[in-house]
């Protein structure tokens, strides 16, 4: 019992940087100015709200159950291949919404968020992100491009469809993921309006005119 309490508390201690390295999500910005800054800001939050989002859940419903955490490894592949999905629709959501914001409100003209998207997603490659999954989530983000009104797309529920991917995907149990659902989605829906507040603050002396 003594080594697993153990491999339990240095599990718990490090599951931050299991999901994604701590660098990844803790820069802190001053403002954004450039594409590199934009690109920066919506892979670090689109990881720490993955990261903390399936993080607590996944510690709130565990419970006296987090040994299976610590030592099943099928679990920790539904964990990691969880994380992936999740992330891959964080950004897209997040790409979306700060381009749309930045359109409609900063009069931006030049639309790059394809261009970002996707060098993110191929980057995330070198840290473990599948083939499999990287060709899922391109497809997934074209097609939602195609569809997309930039004017008015970040003032109806934005971040929904990581929400939802939050939901679907973490490996928990379905009758207990029912009985979360709502819990699960605003937990993600509340860590979303302080990046949403953020990157206002940031963004507010911006603009492309």
């Amino acid at each position: 019992m003594k080594l697993n309490l153990e491999k339990l508390r240095i599990t718990l201690k490090t599951m931050g940087e299991y999901l994604f390295p701590v660098e990844k999500v803790t820069s802190y910005f001053k403002s954004i100015k450039s594409k590199s800054d934009l690109q920066k800001f919506i892979q670090q939050r689109s990881a720490h709200v993955t990261q903390t989002t399936l993080y607590g859940y996944l510690k709130t419903r565990i419970g006296v159950k987090y040994t299976a955490m610590v030592e099943d490894e099928v679990f920790s592949k539904s964990i990691n291949i969880a994380k992936w999905n999740i992330y891959m629709i964080a950004i897209a959501d997040c790409t979306f919404y700060t381009f749309s914001y930045l359109i409609s409100e900063k009069n931006l003209k030049d639309n790059d968020c394809k261009e970002i998207y996707l060098d993110i997603i191929e980057r995330e490659k070198k840290n473990g992100l599948s083939d499999d999954i990287y060709l899922k989530a391109k497809k997934e983000f074209l097609n939602r491009y195609e569809k997309i009104d930039f004017h008015k797309y970040y003032l109806n529920k934005p971040f929904q469809e990581s929400c939802l991917a939050l939901f679907n995907w973490a490996p928990i149990a379905d009758e207990l993921k029912t009985l979360d659902k709502e819990i699960v989605l605003n937990s993600m829906r509340l860590k979303w309006n302080l990046k949403i507040d953020e990157f206002k603050k940031l963004t507010k002396d911006l603009n492309f005119n």
